[in-house]
């Protein structure tokens, strides 16, 4: 008989939990709230593929956003790795902000 260890998956809504720590410089308000992110897949080896936009093609941003992403994802332990895919269609527009992200602008003086 084999003693198989099972680890726990995280799931959509842990990383999408932890994504939220994950704030885009220029606004201060996380990338799942500003809509930055379109979609979430975890393999079976707890490694997350992300499809993630940004408000401008020309954000020099991206790698202060991957490392953040890789903090709250893989140096905190809740997955092993991750891969950031840079998407642009459809591009991103004030349409896609929630409703919290909507009410952070508000009170940071922005009209949404």
């Amino acid at each position: 008989m084999t003693d198989t260890v099972e680890t726990s998956l995280p799931s959509q809504d842990d990383v999408e939990e932890a994504m939220r720590d994950v704030v885009d410089p220029e606004l201060g308000i996380n990338v799942v709230d500003l809509g930055l992110v379109y979609g979430l897949a975890i393999d079976d080896d707890a490694a997350v593929k992300i499809d993630m936009t940004l408000t401008s093609p020309a954000c020099p941003l991206t790698d202060v956003i991957e490392d953040q992403t890789r903090n709250v994802l893989v140096t905190s332990g809740l997955c092993t790795d991750m891969e950031i895919n840079w998407v642009w269609i459809p591009a991103w527009g004030p349409d896609k902000i929630t409703d919290d992200g909507r009410e952070q602008l508000r009170a940071l003086g922005f009209t949404v």
